[in-house]
């Protein structure tokens, strides 16, 4: 890594949004349910590549999650990046579906990190890091749709704050050709009850999959959004990627199986983010896949950056939050700001998107309400002779 010269920041978009990301990578182990089409087999963690930097990062320390979260921020320091506020991203593979013990020292071990002092035990551990010099102001968790449900009690104590995932496509004809493992009813249940249980939901979602087209990818993107059994907080675009050690690579070379072009996946991308309503941000766009093991797809892993430029130079409107996030903005900035309420039914309760924007709609700060009946948390109505349960509200910052 280039020294930064005095006062200047580099990559400074890592944290522009106001929180600084350090991911902690998994140890390598097989997803129960068997590996997806698209998915390498390479002996480190699963969909990643050993020459993956967060993998290179975290096999030089045995996956030690203490020693991953120390490294980052010393890295992030070295960028004069700032890190009093950090999110926590755990990646790598289907973290709930680990042993349990893991999991907890694991996540324990995350927070000891931040702290730089390890504790007796995760809420000991939790505790300490409320006053720490590097405070936890949120964690991700990745996994999948029928993967998820019944360790939502689990996740709140580990102090989890989002939840991505592994959506891919609403199509079960496809996930069964892709061997995902799930279906869509997993994807709606797992998104109506996370809401409720107030975490914010992520949506990894992949065009160009076997099965599909263009046409086919945009009509389900923007169904994501006008069905309300999904609308989820925040996506990740994977557009899908031949990879060196997958099955797909193999059905590649026979022909029978085509990633999307260049041109295509820009066209696509910039349709889809045309769709995104304004309470969605847009997190990532593209995996960063080494080209030594990327034996087909695109290769630009900044392929969002000069879709923007290019948004932004003929003045065309994105509504998605990253786009319109005030760190963006170059040049003299109005400052006259007010309060914008966007209301929409999801998942069977009434979410309500508050933002502060100014006259040109940039957005300086933001919040997630959503309320939703007891009864439909519970997944049921109530018991005979009992009142109707009262409305219950969720915060989701």
């Amino acid at each position: 890594m280039l020294i930064p010269k005095k006062n200047e920041v580099r990559k400074p978009t890592r944290t522009i949004s106001g929180v600084t990301p350090v991911a902690v990578m998994l140890p390598p182990r097989k997803c129960k349910h068997g590996i997806c089409l698209y998915c390498p087999s390479l002996n480190v963690p699963q969909s990643y590549t050993p020459k993956s930097p967060v993998v290179l990062r975290a096999s030089k320390v045995n996956y030690d999650a203490y020693e991953q979260v120390r490294g980052r921020i010393k890295a992030f320091k070295a960028m004069h990046h700032p890190t009093d506020k950090i999110e926590l991203i755990i990646m790598g593979g289907t973290f709930l579906e680990y042993p349990k013990q893991f999991q907890y020292d694991f996540v324990k071990s995350c927070y000891d990190g931040l702290n730089r002092k390890v504790s007796k035990n995760l809420e000991q551990a939790k505790k300490l890091n409320e006053k720490a010099k590097h405070r936890c102001v949120a964690l991700c968790v990745e996994t999948r749709p029928d993967v998820c449900v019944e360790f939502i009690d689990r996740m709140r104590e580990f102090g989890c704050t989002r939840v991505e995932l592994g959506v891919q496509i609403i199509d079960d004809v496809i996930y069964k050709k892709i061997k995902r493992g799930h279906t869509v009813k997993d994807v709606v249940l797992a998104t109506k009850e996370l809401k409720n249980a107030g975490f914010k939901v992520g949506y990894h979602v992949m065009p160009g999959l076997p099965g599909s087209n263009l046409k086919k990818d945009l009509k389900l993107f923007k169904k994501l959004f006008s069905d309300g059994r999904f609308k989820p907080d925040q996506l990740k675009i994977y557009p899908c990627q031949v990879i060196s050690g997958s099955e797909l690579e193999k059905i590649y070379w026979k022909g029978k199986y085509k990633p999307y072009t260049k041109e295509q996946t820009k066209k696509t991308l910039i349709k889809m983010l045309k769709a995104v309503p304004r309470y969605c941000r847009v997190m990532r766009v593209m995996r960063e896949i080494p080209p030594d093991y990327l034996t087909a797809g695109i290769i630009n892993i900044d392929l969002r950056k000069d879709i923007e430029k290019e948004l932004r130079c003929k003045g065309i409107k994105i509504n998605e939050i990253r786009f319109r996030e005030v760190g963006f903005v170059k040049g003299e900035l109005n400052e006259n700001l007010m309060l914008k309420v966007t209301k929409y039914k999801a998942s069977g309760g009434q979410e309500y998107f508050l933002e502060i924007v100014n006259k040109d709609d940039i957005l300086f700060g933001l919040l997630r309400l959503r309320v939703f009946e007891e009864e439909e948390a519970l997944g049921g109505p109530p018991p005979p002779n009992t009142q109707k349960t009262k409305k219950k509200k969720k915060k989701n910052y």
